[in-house]
């Protein structure tokens, strides 16, 4: 699908989508506890059903009504055979290979082809160091067998919290256990996440100097899954640069990475209003130096608030955007130049140059639904139309987006 976005300024209230990051963690906690457990979660994606199904392939027999999913316990055991799709979710993946290794499932592992070229050696690393029997087919695909042993574990974190926060969900599975964390720790608010996840779970969850103990059993009662400030981001951009958007049901004290976007905005030069919602007052706007490395999907929509600031902002700590769903280094530096910005990698990083307003121009999405929001919200300041090609990758984690563009006042013409 490809749309055309007509350049508009967004007015009004949005309602903000589960934390996609929360829904898998709460949906796995859910389904290793006793019983069946509601877990209220008021919107999907791509991803969170690739976790679904996941779960479902386990024998928990997950059913959607209205706002929310009732998740049974998981029914495999030991040396069950177990087929897995992780679509296009890395972090469907490494939480699934540590869930199988807790359990001891003989799993095979599909999904897309981009997904098995992301890095995926360090926790193969730690599993098999612990028991685990790991391989790949002809076609890429992760085939796994054994139950993990031993309770210590340790991996270098400047990779992806992915395989932390999977190793941690795995330790109630196998008796408790610790995962050390050694040399740099990029993203480690997803831990925090991971570690707030089990401890509402009932799990016994701990840090200390970046060592996390986990002991106990799963028991989850009912929960909600709250608002993600990750894709609250974009309309809070938006504002930033001269909408009036107001994000609802986002808590200001969560511990999501993203967060700190509100952080980054201010440094900028906006202004931060919380009161029946989050919004952000657009001022002058001045170029800064951002340190990404704990919220990295925030890269591309705060390219494009550097793409109209004054001055030259440099983006650094950006060196995992190459692992994502695309090289998001290339994707984000390609977009801005092609809606008439300038953007430039250097290194690891991303110089943007400031400028009064983008061009608008035809954008690639390359499968990634960050940079198909990104180039929307750029449209807002755009004199001429933005199309993007490849729009259907929202549907990664907002399937909503334009629908709720369209209830702002964006103006979009859908083309298949």
């Amino acid at each position: 699908m490809n749309v055309i976005l007509t350049p508009s300024k967004l007015i009004g209230e949005i309602e903000a989508i589960p934390s996609k990051s929360m829904a898998h963690r709460l949906l796995i906690c859910a389904a290793l506890s006793e019983g069946t457990t509601k877990v209220r979660c008021n919107g999907t994606s791509e991803d969170i059903e690739a976790t679904i199904s996941c779960l479902k392939a386990m024998g928990s027999n997950i059913l959607r009504i209205g706002d929310s999913y009732l998740v049974p316990k998981i029914t495999v055991g030991a040396c069950d055979a177990v087929s897995f799709n992780c679509g296009e979710s890395g972090t469907t993946l490494r939480f699934m290979m540590c869930i199988a290794a807790g359990i001891g499932l003989r799993a095979k592992f599909d999904g897309s082809d981009r997904l098995f070229e992301r890095p995926l050696e360090p926790l193969i690393k730690v599993l098999t160091d612990h028991g685990i029997v790991i391989s790949r087919d002809e076609r890429n695909r992760i085939i796994q067998s054994g139950k993990a042993f031993l309770p210590d574990y340790e991996i270098e974190g400047n990779i992806s919290s992915q395989y932390i926060s999977g190793l941690m969900l795995m330790l109630p599975l196998c008796g408790g256990g610790r995962v050390k964390v050694t040399g740099s720790f990029e993203s480690k608010p997803y831990v925090t996440l991971t570690m707030k996840a089990l401890q509402e779970a009932g799990v016994k969850a701990s840090e200390e100097d970046n060592t996390y103990s986990v002991y106990g059993k799963y028991a989850l009662s009912n929960t909600d899954v709250e608002g993600d400030w990750s894709n609250a981001g974009f309309f809070l951009v938006a504002s930033a640069l001269g909408s009036d958007v107001t994000v609802k049901g986002l808590d200001v004290n969560s511990s999501q990475g993203d967060r700190e976007t509100l952080s980054v905005l201010e440094k900028f030069g906006c202004e931060n209003l919380v009161e029946n919602g989050v919004k952000v007052r657009a001022k002058e706007l001045k170029a800064q130096t951002i340190d990404v490395s704990d919220i990295p999907d925030a890269v591309p929509i705060l390219s494009v608030l550097a793409s109209v600031s004054k001055g030259e902002t440099h983006i650094v700590g950006a060196k995992r955007l190459r692992l994502k769903e695309s090289d998001r280094l290339l994707t984000v530096a390609n977009m801005i130049n092609n809606l008439g910005g300038d953007a430039e990698i250097v290194d690891d990083s991303l110089v943007i140059r400031g400028k009064d307003f983008l061009t608008g121009g035809r954008v690639e999405a390359e499968k990634d639904h960050r940079i198909v929001m990104s180039a929307a919200i750029a449209s807002t300041v755009s004199r001429g139309e933005v199309e993007i090609i490849g729009a259907e990758a929202v549907n990664k984690s907002y399937p909503k987006f334009f629908e709720d563009l369209v209830s702002l006042g964006a103006h979009i013409e859908r083309r298949q």
